[in-house]
């Protein structure tokens, strides 16, 4: 007997890859934040080792130290070695919901995050009541319910939004033909993302499906441990997109584009995941829309955009996916814009990282008031983030800062410079 059960429980050979050397220690933001052995990455490598022991159990201290992770994967970037710690998290998360009971508070918290978060249908039927909260002082709004308001996207301006058009043909002649995921939050509180990048894609000479199903893709369920529900999704999603150029009557989809980066990475995830070889196919041809825009030679002509804007990186795009310059390119390529870097701590994790700026409330805040720091020394007029948590998450603290700054999608930027190219002088 050990802390975990025989499903998919932490690899033994990913754990000997640790040689404890430290270099994780300055990437991982809860250690910066505590200086504590184990809520670093290495140390949790240590108590997951431990729970590998004969006879070994999942205190309730360990799962505290297993919460604090953010899962942002900085460490997976800084470790010499190459040891694999998403691989160990993200199978020890599951572990725990199986074995550790939970707080009545705590289940009650995750029972209503994954009840919502993940259903477009019902989130769009918390726009009004989210935008009236807005117009409530903060102390007449229950205590157990002022965080969830708080760090809750702002609703768009325009509910009536036009829907995103199921097909859109490529403009000019076309180079391929994508399916974009719509998803669940980005549809419902970043329409306008979804519009620029089917706008974008087209320009750029690819025939884009956006079909209403699925609603969710998996990912928080997946990246918090909710297994069964995540790959429930997973499957779900595959089955609803692939379908989708089929039912409009076209071929087979070249790619499959997400513009979330949270989504992105558990969509590339799936193969491993689900285990068969149609699961392997569709991660092979997920790709986040910038990481695609990157591998072409730009055909829609860019116009001026004259702004100072700081990029933002989002751990599941820089860490989990590895794109970092493709972004970064698409951004120096549109004329006027001048792209500033932040100089201090510049891929640690805001604090939002899935549901975690919601259960994990107190370490989320003071990594998002420090990320916000950062980016507003950058002098920046605006700045650029790749996934709707760290938009919702710095719009927060911008705003607690008293110095809120618009926030966009790259793509949305991109689509803006390709408008203004495409009026005549």
């Amino acid at each position: 007997m050990t802390a975990f059960d025989q499903h998919r429980p932490p690899e033994p050979e990913v754990i000997a890859d640790c040689v404890h050397c430290g270099f994780c220690l300055d990437a991982c933001p809860t250690y910066q934040l505590w200086g504590q052995e184990a809520d670093s990455p290495r140390g949790r490598i240590v108590l997951i080792s431990e729970g590998l022991e004969a006879d070994a159990e999942l205190t309730p201290q360990m799962v505290t130290h297993f919460d604090r992770c953010l899962g942002c994967m900085a460490c997976v970037t800084a470790c010499p070695s190459g040891v694999r710690y998403d691989r160990l998290i993200e199978r020890v998360r599951p572990q725990i919901e199986r074995h550790h009971r939970r707080t009545p508070a705590e289940r009650a918290l995750r029972r209503l995050l994954y009840e919502t978060l993940p259903h477009p249908r019902r989130l769009r039927a918390l726009r009004p009541l989210l935008r009236l909260a807005g117009r409530v002082p903060p102390r007449a709004v229950p205590a157990p319910v002022r965080p969830l308001l708080e760090v809750a996207p702002r609703p768009p301006a325009a509910l009536g939004r036009a829907p995103i058009p199921a097909f859109t043909p490529a403009v000019g002649e076309r180079r391929g033909r994508v399916a974009l995921l719509l998803g669940c939050v980005q549809r419902v509180f970043y329409p306008q993302v979804h519009h620029a990048t089917v706008r974008v894609l087209a320009a750029e000479g690819y025939d884009v499906l956006a079909p209403a199903r699925p609603d969710c893709c998996g990912a928080l369920e997946l990246h918090g441990g909710a297994e069964p529900a995540g790959l429930r999704r997973a499957q779900e999603t595959i089955e609803a997109l692939e379908r989708a150029s089929e039912r409009a009557g076209l071929g087979p989809v070249d790619h499959v584009v997400v513009n979330a980066a949270g989504c992105g990475s558990a969509m590339k995830e799936y193969g491993e995941l689900l285990g068969t070889d149609r699961a392997r196919r569709f991660s092979d041809r997920v790709r986040d829309v910038t990481e695609l825009l990157g591998e072409l030679q730009p055909r829609a002509r860019r116009g001026p955009l004259a702004m100072r804007v700081a990029y933002h990186d989002a751990c599941h795009l820089a860490h989990a996916q590895g794109i970092r310059a493709a972004p970064r390119e698409l951004l120096a390529g549109i004329p006027g814009l001048e792209l500033l870097e932040v100089a201090v701590e510049r891929e640690l994790c805001c604090g939002s990282a899935g549901i975690y700026n919601l259960v994990q409330p107190e370490a989320a805040a003071a990594l998002g008031e420090r990320k916000a720091r950062h980016l507003l020394d950058t002098g920046a007029e605006a700045i650029a983030a790749a996934n709707p948590g760290c938009a919702a998450q710095l719009d927060l603290h911008l705003r607690r800062l008293g110095r809120p700054l618009p926030l966009y999608h790259p793509i949305e930027l991109l689509a803006r410079s390709i408008a203004t190219g495409a009026v005549p002088r």
